[in-house]
């Protein structure tokens, strides 16, 4: 499993500020992408056991911190006597996902052992050596647990700044494949995750496939496209956009991408798959 823990290695009158900057982080990640229904626990010492290091009036001054940290922030939290690791109290961050499951991502965790295993000193303003206390920090917690939990929670349906495919170039004839292909080269070079459906079937299978496979927007063309450079564009969620010019479809899409936009999904609307005998007429689709 990969985590991404960083190490912050600070004095003990810093750990309330440090605790204070780690949560905010961890809020702004778990938040920008839609997860709003989490908890935190506090998981203390017991006092009443041996095994943790560190001296007893470092503990009481991290537990307080810590509590105070989380009261003022407003979050849910709950505290947890005896479920702190040896080396100090932690925070452990409780999501539920759309169909009420829980999983614990992010963590904060305060650590007395290692700054004492490796000797670890500073020189303070007394101008003596003090030991610095670490804190290990992982806002997402396992990125393999992180990806398949967004992946449960949006159904696979990833809101398009998080797609790995965010257009779907679907051209109307082998006629317009070239314009498809060109297209497909301006907004990659833009920055976005595009690939053409060349196939020879018709553009309503096409556009199926495409919101089967949960493509955020679609991007049909055809003679009169290429014609006046634009695009119809669809968007899986709502249906037909209408036509616009290429500029205007990239703005549309790089606005959504900026704000991290997550929209309310509902159900998407797929066509029908087509007859043989039907024929595509303009983009009466």
């Amino acid at each position: 499993l990969t985590q991404d823990d960083a190490h912050i290695f600070c004095t003990q009158d810093q750990v309330e500020q440090e605790f204070r900057n780690t949560i905010e982080l961890t809020r702004m990640v778990l938040e920008s992408v839609g997860l709003n229904d989490y908890r935190v626990q506090l998981s203390l010492r017991d006092p009443k056991s041996d095994k943790y290091v560190g001296s007893e009036e470092n503990w009481r001054k991290a537990e307080d911190a810590l509590r105070r940290v989380l009261s003022e922030s407003g979050l849910s939290f709950s505290a947890a006597e005896g479920e702190a690791a040896f080396y100090g109290p932690k925070a452990d961050f409780m999501v539920r996902d759309c169909i009420g499951r829980q999983w614990q991502l992010g963590t904060v965790q305060l650590d007395y052992n290692l700054p004492e295993r490796f000797q670890l000193e500073y020189v303070g303003a007394d101008n003596r050596t003090h030991r610095p206390v670490m804190i290990h920090r992982a806002p997402f917690g396992s990125m393999e647990r992180f990806v398949g939990m967004l992946t449960e929670h949006f159904a696979g349906a990833f809101p398009m700044w998080l797609a790995p495919e965010q257009v779907r170039i679907c051209p109307l004839s082998e006629k317009s494949n070239d314009y498809a292909l060109a297209l497909e080269k301006q907004f990659t070079d833009a920055g976005f995750r595009v690939t053409t459906d060349l196939r020879g079937a018709k553009v309503q299978a096409k556009i199926r496939d495409a919101q089967l496979e949960l493509i955020p927007y679609m991007a049909v063309v055809g003679p009169k496209e290429a014609e006046t450079s634009s695009i119809a564009l669809r968007d899986r969620i709502s249906g037909e956009l209408g036509t616009m010019p290429i500029a205007d479809v990239m703005e549309l899409l790089g606005k959504e991408v900026c704000e991290r936009r997550i929209r309310q999904v509902s159900d998407s609307k797929i066509p029908e798959q087509p007859q043989p005998q039907e024929e595509v007429a303009s983009h009466e689709y």
